[in-house]
C-alpha cells in the first residue's frame, strides 16, 4: 500500500470521526470543529493554511492524513443556468453532478454512485450499469466543488437562507441537496449516511433537515435504518400505482412491493419531531403509466398516506424509446390528484440540453455487471431487425413493459371515491 492511498482523507470524516480522529493523535476533541470549518466553510484543502492549528500539530496531521476530492473533469452550464459537472472518482469511473438555480434557492442533485446497481427500465443511469459506490469524499467533495465554483467560500452559510425562500445578502448558492444523481443512495448507506451529517453540520455546511432529501427507489430494510442514522426529508420513486406495473417499471418492487415500501417509510416519517410529509416522484411515461386511470389508481392507492407528489415528465435519452407525454396528458393526471385533494406538482424540465435533466446522467462507468454492453447490443440488434424487415418500432415492447395499458376507448367515466386527504 502506497503512502498516499495509506493516508487518511479528512475531507470524508464526520464530525464523530473527526474527532475520533484527534483523540487518536493525543488532542482535544475541539480540533475536529475547527478542521470541518477550515475544510466546508472556508474551503481549505492545505493543512499548512490551517493557521490556527499550532504548527507541530499540522506536521502531526500531515504525516497521517490528507485532503483529496474527486476531480472535476468537465463542466457544462445549460440555456436556463443550471450547470453540470463531470467529476472522476478514484475507481476510474466519471460520476455527474448538476446544480439546478431557481428563485429564491438553489439546488445541488449529488450521485452515490458510479452507476447504479438497480435497472429502472426508464433511467439512464441504469443503462450504465454499476461499477462503485462513492466514498464519503467523493459524495461530500461535489457539495464542495459546487460551492467552489459557484461563488468560492467567502459568502454566508446556507442556513441563512430563510425557510420561505427569501435569501440572505450574498447566501451561499446551494441551499438545497437532493441525493437524486447517479446510483441508488440506500445501497452506500453507511457512506451516504456520512455525507449527510457533514451537510447538516453546523461546524460544515449547516443545511436544514429540510433542505436535504434523500430519493430511493424503495430498499425497504435501509428505510427502515435510516431513523438511527438522519432526519433528512425523504423522496420515493413510486411511477406505478400497482405492483404489476412497478415491477416493470422499478424491477426491486419484486423484492418490495408497494405496501411494504409504503410502510417502511411512514415507519421513518412518525419517528421525525415535525410535520415532514415524504415526496411520491412518479415519472410519466406516454402510453405505459400516464392514463387517467392511472391516476384514479395511485390516488385510491395513497389515499391513507400523507404525502406530496412530484410528476416527472419522462426525458428522452439513447437506449430507451419512451416517450415523453403529451402537455394534456399531464395537466389530466395533476388535475385528477389535485381534485382528490392531492399536493401536486409537476417537474419542470431542465438542463436537457447539457442531457442533465432528471433520468438522464450517465457519465463514464467501468461497468462491472456488463449490462452497459447488453443494452446496447440489443439496441442495435432492434434497429438491424427494424431495417431488414421495415417494421416501425413499438415503443413499449421494446422498453420491456408489458403491463395494461389504456387507451382512448377505454372506459373513461370511472370516478373514485376523493379521499380524505391530511393537510400538508
Amino acid at each position: 500500500m502506497t503512502m498516499r492511498e495509506a493516508k487518511i482523507n479528512l475531507m470524508g470524516l464526520s464530525l464523530a470521526k473527526m474527532q475520533a480522529f484527534f483523540l487518536e493523535l493525543g488532542e482535544k476533541p475541539f480540533r475536529a470543529s475547527q478542521t470541518l470549518k477550515w475544510i466546508h466553510q472556508r474551503g481549505v484543502i492545505d493543512i499548512d493554511t490551517m493557521t490556527d492549528i499550532s504548527k507541530p500539530l499540522r506536521e502531526k496531521m500531515k504525516s497521517v492524513a490528507e485532503i483529496r476530492l474527486p476531480h472535476i473533469t468537465q463542466e457544462l452550464r445549460s440555456a436556463d443556468g443550471s450547470c453540470k459537472w463531470i467529476v472522476q472518482v478514484e475507481s476510474g469511473s466519471s460520476v455527474e453532478m448538476v446544480f439546478i438555480p431557481e428563485a429564491g434557492r438553489g439546488t445541488l442533485c449529488i450521485s452515490s454512485q458510479a452507476g447504479c446497481s438497480l435497472d429502472c427500465s426508464f433511467c439512464a443511469t441504469g443503462k450504465q450499469g454499476f461499477n462503485s459506490n462513492l466514498t464519503v469524499a467523493e459524495i461530500i467533495g461535489q457539495l464542495w466543488w459546487a460551492n467552489q465554483k459557484l461563488a468560492g467560500f467567502g459568502v454566508k452559510p446556507a442556513q441563512e437562507w430563510s425557510e420561505d425562500g427569501k435569501p440572505a445578502q450574498n447566501p451561499r448558492p446551494v441551499s438545497n441537496v437532493v441525493m437524486m444523481g447517479m446510483g441508488e443512495p440506500l445501497l452506500n448507506f453507511e457512506n451516504v449516511m456520512d455525507a449527510l451529517s457533514l451537510m447538516m453540520e453546523d461546524q460544515a455546511y449547516g443545511l436544514s433537515k429540510r433542505r436535504v432529501t434523500i430519493s430511493t427507489s424503495g430498499v425497504v430494510p435501509a428505510i427502515d435504518r435510516l431513523k438511527d442514522f438522519t432526519d433528512a426529508s425523504l423522496a420515493v420513486s413510486l411511477h406505478a400505482p400497482n405492483d404489476e406495473l412497478r415491477s416493470e417499471l422499478v424491477p426491486i418492487n419484486r423484492k418490495y412491493p408497494i405496501k411494504e415500501l409504503l410502510r417502511s417509510v411512514s415507519g421513518y416519517m412518525d419517528t421525525l419531531s415535525d410535520r415532514r410529509v415524504p415526496v411520491i416522484e412518479y415519472t410519466l411515461i406516454a402510453g405505459v403509466n400516464d392514463h387517467r386511470q392511472h391516476a384514479r389508481e395511485l390516488a385510491v392507492l395513497l389515499k391513507d398516506f400523507p404525502c406530496k407528489i412530484n410528476l416527472i415528465p419522462f426525458n428522452p435519452f439513447a437506449l430507451s424509446d419512451y416517450r415523453r407525454p403529451s402537455s394534456s396528458s399531464i395537466s389530466n393526471f395533476r388535475q385528477i390528484l389535485h381534485e382528490a385533494g392531492y399536493t401536486v406538482t409537476v417537474r419542470t424540465t431542465r438542463a436537457d440540453d447539457i442531457g442533465a435533466a432528471c433520468g438522464q446522467l450517465v457519465g463514464e462507468v467501468g461497468d462491472n455487471t456488463r449490462r452497459s454492453q447488453r443494452y446496447r447490443d440489443a439496441a442495435e440488434a432492434q434497429r438491424e431487425n427494424d431495417q431488414q424487415g421495415g417494421v416501425e418500432h413499438n415503443s413499449e415492447t421494446a422498453a420491456g413493459v408489458t403491463g395494461k395499458r389504456f387507451s382512448s376507448a377505454d372506459n373513461l367515466a370511472v370516478v373514485i371515491e376523493k379521499p380524505s386527504r391530511p393537510s400538508v
